[in-house]
């Protein structure tokens, strides 16, 4: 895909930077944008450390992958879409006492509209996911009966698609598709326990590559006028299916095809906790990719999907007699936008650099009793710009480098967690972050951490200072680790 001007795609400039300074002005921790209209490529803009070839965790985009990979292994005759999942997993299924779990069709797990209502699967710490999946037996509903979301039932279809092709996810779907439409060598799926791969959430690509993929699903399943898909199933997989009963409100509200959302103005939408999204508006065949980092913060998507349409695509020049959609190009708004972007950094905690409190408490230790965290004592250290956590828990003394008001790059300091297999411990692992700090009065200090590696987390600690004593709140959000970074408790100076 070739780049070109907004302008010359039929949008404003200035509406992009309109709609980019509403993101910016909640706060929102944004990794990178791409705006595509037809084969071109309208804007682009990545905040270091994320780059163009920054191999990104899709999360739940991943469904509507694995529904394009059950389209190719039903275009190959290997399966159908009103065939039960038993007859894919017989042994697994004679371990459910549930009748609901083994008559499920393909296309009601397609639609999410399963019997079983999703959990979390970290929790057992199973070896074999799949067979957790039939084996586990919460709480069940008829077949088909409503839109229940459940990853569990998208990782199935996954390994369904391995099982039928002899194939891992990626190899089948480079032989059909990646390789075809340029997708890079460095896209790959997580694994999960029992050696499938994480289709539910773990495919890591670059946000081109995930560009070239909405590209092939607008385009109905061609590509360069060569039918690769067939459109049937194309279509049946971006139109509504179900509605999404108790998500009526919003953007997730509009109904939902085969692992794939519908969105507003009749669009579909590739959606991936954190703000993973794809959108794509076949009426102006726009296509606007974002991905970020805003787990447990509930207006995220919202905002950037909804003023994305308020302030972009509703306003986009659709094609004239024609069939062009050019505006007049606007050297000037175009450098504003630019500069604009160019000034943009990864978000980072706000507020005051330094208090009067630094002198008191700058490299004083505060001794905890048992506590959620199993924080045994900690302490601050704090330069001009920077400052250090030193702290010892159960793993033991730990050091955590942070910016003030200002992020720093570094490995977040605990050990262990998982790499290329969820939920299993991972001796010597790091995870890549970025801290920063800012007081927000003369007595607190928020401590603010984004995990930013293969697994995205979001960590916030409150540290209030107060006549020798320290009182410490963190709180985390993060899929299946930095459990042990949550919770209360009070230290006392040493």
């Amino acid at each position: 895909m070739v780049k070109t001007t907004p302008e010359h795609g039929g949008i404003h400039s200035a509406h992009i930077k309109e709609w980019i300074e509403g993101i910016e002005n909640a706060k929102l921790s944004t990794h990178d944008i791409i705006i595509a209209r037809g084969d071109e490529i309208l804007f682009e803009n990545y905040r270091p450390p994320f780059h163009a070839d920054f191999a990104h965790r899709m999360y739940s985009v991943t469904k509507s992958i694995v529904a394009i990979a059950v389209g190719f292994a039903i275009q190959d005759g290997l399966v159908s879409l009103d065939d039960p999942i038993d007859k894919y997993f017989p042994d697994e299924v004679k371990e459910t006492k549930d009748p609901n779990m083994g008559v499920q069709t393909i296309r009601q797990m397609l639609m999410m509209s399963t019997p079983k209502r999703g959990r979390s699967w970290f929790i057992a710490r199973s070896d074999d996911r799949v067979r957790q999946y039939f084996r586990d037996t919460v709480t069940t509903a008829p077949c088909g009966s409503a839109f229940m979301y459940d990853s569990s039932g998208s990782f199935v279809l996954g390994a369904m698609v391995e099982r039928l092709t002899k194939k891992k996810l990626i190899e089948y779907l480079r032989e059909k598709l990646f390789d075809r439409i340029g997708v890079s060598k460095e896209a790959r799926f997580l694994f999960c326990p029992g050696g499938h791969s994480w289709g539910d959430s773990a495919l890591v690509a670059k946000p081109r590559d995930l560009l070239l993929v909405a590209r092939f699903m607008l385009n109905g399943g061609s590509w360069e006028g060569e039918q690769l898909l067939d459109p049937e199933y194309v279509k049946a997989a971006t139109s509504k299916q179900i509605d999404t009963l108790s998500e009526r409100k919003g953007f997730t509200g509009q109904g939902y095809g085969y692992q794939i959302w519908m969105c507003y103005d009749g669009s579909f939408l590739f959606n991936g906790m954190g703000c993973q999204f794809a959108l794509c508006i076949p009426k102006s065949d726009i296509i606007m990719i974002y991905n970020g980092d805003n787990q447990g913060i509930d207006y995220a998507g919202e905002l950037i999907i909804g003023s994305f349409f308020e302030k972009i695509a509703r306003r986009a020049k659709m094609p004239d007699e024609s069939g062009s959609y050019s505006l007049p190009e606007n050297p000037e708004a175009q450098k504003e936008l630019s500069d604009y972007v160019s000034s943009l950094v990864l978000a980072y905690e706000d507020g005051e650099k330094h208090a009067t409190i630094e002198k008191e408490i700058n490299g004083r230790w505060y001794a905890f009793g048992e506590n959620p965290m199993g924080i045994k004592k900690l302490r601050f250290l704090f330069s001009e710009d920077n400052g250090k956590l030193e702290y010892t828990n159960a793993q033991g003394d730990k050091v955590l480098n942070f910016g003030l008001c200002k992020n720093e790059f570094g490995l977040f300091p605990e050990e262990g967690y998982s790499r290329e297999v969820g939920s299993v411990f991972c001796p010597g692992n790091y995870y890549r972050c970025a801290a920063s700090a800012a007081w927000k009065s003369d007595s607190h200090l928020l401590l603010n951490v984004q995990i930013i590696d293969d697994y995205f987390g979001r960590l916030w600690a409150d540290f209030v200072f107060d006549s020798g004593t320290v009182s410490v709140k963190m709180r985390k959000v993060a899929e299946d680790f930095l459990f042990t970074y949550e919770g209360e408790a009070v230290g006392t100076m040493v």
